[in-house]
């Protein structure tokens, strides 16, 4: 049982949060509604894939909602092919993107399609999700496809004056980048807030007010057949959801998750995180050596952006391909209500 060492005002539910699963529909997706008081703000994929040598490429494109208010992200592409050391911000790529600030979106049975304006310069783009398939297409860039992993995940956090509602789903795609035969995760989150609201921006109700310690999503796809695909947050307060899904159908959820982090020295990243689920079932993160987003610090967004794996604690499945990109921040904590530092 939850217990309140302060005591809220009056619409104020101390960050406690809804999760559940949701069924996957292109009509779903195409967001011709609000909820909770909330409007869609924008679409956004993004993921990671890797080549046959192991490099990695990560993308993320903003595809606003006619409701939505932009944040700085258009188009971002980095890679590790840029030095070899980091996932680097490929500039010369960036800049032959379209970057279309509202795309044409279309619904045909049960296939939503989002793509570039007719006028718009840069290279064009298509992407197109329905309760199965995903594509994703960057003329003369990459072109990926793939199948749905589990179900959609989706969680609530009121507030008193303005919430989040977020939905992600994730594909296991494989295609082609830059050329090169690459398979991976991407994942297709859309958020919706309040009227001005902009993830990680504005009228954001978790980073705004500097509350969580761990943002993740992931799935990884083993040489087996199995797979586990999660998402999952902790912060302050009683900030914290989980959802956890494998290819038997079995889909977990809960509030009770807690982290603890170790950031290397004199950086934003993290060495070392585990979370646990209901007290017991604990889950690691494992870093990549390549999965530092360097260029990202010190700009948009505001936490650090990282590659890695998240692995059940004991599992010794062998992995064939996955994702797992999301954010820590320092200076909010390195746990729970355990307060944060920033480098010295």
């Amino acid at each position: 049982m939850k217990t309140f060492s302060k005591i809220p005002e009056r619409g104020d539910f101390a960050y406690q949060t809804l999760v559940a699963p949701y069924k996957v529909t292109g009509e779903s997706m195409h967001g011709g509604r609000g909820f909770f008081g909330l409007q869609l703000s924008k679409s956004m994929p993004f993921g990671s894939v890797r080549d046959e040598e192991g490099h990695i490429y990560s993308f993320t494109r903003s595809v606003m909602a006619p409701t939505g208010t932009p944040n700085p992200t258009k188009f971002f592409y980095l890679s590790t092919r840029i030095d070899g050391k980091n996932i680097r911000m490929d500039q010369a790529r960036m800049a032959e993107r379209g970057v279309t600030p509202v795309p044409a979106l279309s619904l045909q049975g049960d296939t939503v399609r989002w793509t570039n304006q007719p006028d718009d310069t840069g290279h064009p783009w298509e992407l197109t999700a329905n309760s199965e398939t995903f594509t994703w297409k960057e003329d003369n860039l990459f072109q990926l496809e793939g199948r749905l992993l589990g179900n959609g995940m989706q969680w609530y956090l009121p507030g008193v004056e303005w919430g989040t509602f977020y939905v992600s789903q994730i594909w296991d795609v494989s295609g082609v980048c830059e050329g090169r035969p690459v398979k991976g995760a991407i994942l297709l989150d859309q958020v919706y807030m309040a009227e001005g609201g902009a993830i990680h921006f504005k009228k954001d109700l978790v980073v705004n007010n500097k509350m969580h310690v761990l943002w993740w999503s992931f799935a990884t796809v083993y040489k087996d057949g199995t797979y586990d695909v999660g998402s999952f947050m902790v912060g302050h307060d009683h900030l914290g959801y989980a959802i956890f899904q494998n290819e038997k159908g079995e889909v977990r959820t809960t509030t009770d998750i807690e982290c603890v982090t170790k950031h290397k020295d004199g950086s934003y990243f993290l060495e070392a995180a585990k979370i646990t689920l209901d007290g017991s079932e604990e889950w690691e993160f494992l870093p990549d050596p390549r999965g530092e987003m360097i260029d990202f610090v010190g700009g948009f967004p505001v936490t650090a952006q990282q590659e890695g794996r998240w692995r059940r604690v004991g599992d010794t499945r062998e992995p064939d391909h996955w994702v797992a990109w999301g954010e820590s921040d320092r200076r909010n904590g390195a746990a729970r209500d355990v307060p944060g530092s920033d480098i010295n």
